[in-house]
C-alpha cells in the first residue's frame, strides 16, 4: 500500500510541476499570494489541458468521453 501511495503523489507532483512550472515545496512557494486574475488564468491552463487530453485518442483509435 505505501509503494501504490507512493506512486501516486510522485505522479500527482509531476503533473503539479507541469502546471506551475516549479519543484519542491520552498518557503517561499508556499507563501505566495496570488490575486484573482491569477487563478482565473490558472484555472483556464488546467481546463484546457483537461480537454486537449480527452480529445486524444486511446490506443483504441476512439476518443475519450466526460
Amino acid at each position: 500500500m505505501l509503494t501504490e501511495t507512493s506512486r501516486h503523489a510522485g505522479h500527482a507532483d509531476i503533473l503539479r510541476e507541469q502546471l506551475d512550472n516549479s519543484t519542491g515545496t520552498t518557503a517561499a512557494y508556499a507563501t505566495q499570494q496570488h490575486d484573482a486574475a491569477f487563478w482565473d488564468a490558472h484555472r483556464a491552463k488546467i481546463e484546457r489541458a483537461a480537454k486537449a487530453a480527452v480529445a486524444k485518442p486511446d490506443q483504441s483509435g476512439s476518443t475519450k468521453s466526460l
